[in-house]
């Protein structure tokens, strides 16, 4: 979008919206990145359970 249209509007509502949304698609490849790096680690550090 333009940025002369985001900075006349009245009430800036479009605005806050393209700003929400390119928070939210920042914020996606760190939370995925994040699960699966989560996974990994329960996987690979769960302690093991012996047989008695």
């Amino acid at each position: 979008m333009c940025r002369a249209v985001l900075e006349s509007e009245e009430g800036q509502s479009t605005a806050e919206g393209v700003n929400d949304g390119i928070v939210y698609l920042m914020a996606i490849p760190y939370i995925i990145v994040g699960t699966i790096g989560f996974i990994i680690y329960r996987k690979f550090n769960n302690p093991k359970k012996e047989i008695k």
